[in-house]
């Protein structure tokens, strides 16, 4: 937010990328700032974290509990659950839950599978379950980023880049600046 006055703002709930911790720090000084995370197949919001104005968040602020009539926990990658502390893929439980990918019945399989009589959404996001129990978001586990809001897989830009004329090779890379 750059700082930019709020007015009137009493509650601020940030969600999609992660929040720069010293605005939201500054801004928890003054009104309710809460950092929120979901993907779109769990009903855009899973969890949330309120944020504390004097917490250092030296490794970013967590993006909280799960939210009611929803379940979040951290797995490998054959779905067996982390112990605490483990980086671990974030998969998601409950209500607000996606059905699948329309005419995507492989996709639909792979995201969605079931563990222990429950569906879950694997989300593809790294996390971390703390010992407070909440969770701290460290990263993707594959070529998905996220630009200007979109979901991006590097692999898809990649593939369509090969396939032009005369292109054998292609390499995506995103650029901070």
């Amino acid at each position: 937010l750059d700082g930019a006055p709020l007015g009137p703002v009493r509650v601020l709930i940030t969600a999609g990328e992660p929040p720069d911790s010293a605005d939201m720090r500054r801004l928890a000084r003054t009104l309710a700032a809460f950092n929120a995370y979901g993907p779109t197949e769990a009903s855009v919001c899973a969890s949330w974290h309120r944020i504390d104005p004097h917490a250092g968040y030296d490794h970013g602020i967590p993006i909280g509990r799960p939210i009611a009539n929803t379940a979040m926990s951290i797995r490998d990658r054959h779905g067996r659950r982390m112990p605490l502390g483990a980086l671990g893929e974030i998969w998601l439980a409950g209500a607000g839950l996606a059905h699948g990918y329309a005419g995507r019945p492989e996709l639909t399989a792979e995201r969605f599978p079931e563990a222990g009589g429950e569906r879950f959404y694997r989300t593809g996001d790294a996390g971390v379950l703390r010992d407070d129990g909440e969770v701290l978001y460290a990263g993707r586990f594959d070529g998905q980023i996220k630009l200007n809001g979109h979901r991006v897989e590097l692999e898809e830009v990649e593939a369509a880049l090969r396939a032009l004329p005369g292109v054998a090779q292609a390499a995506v890379a995103v650029a901070q600046g």
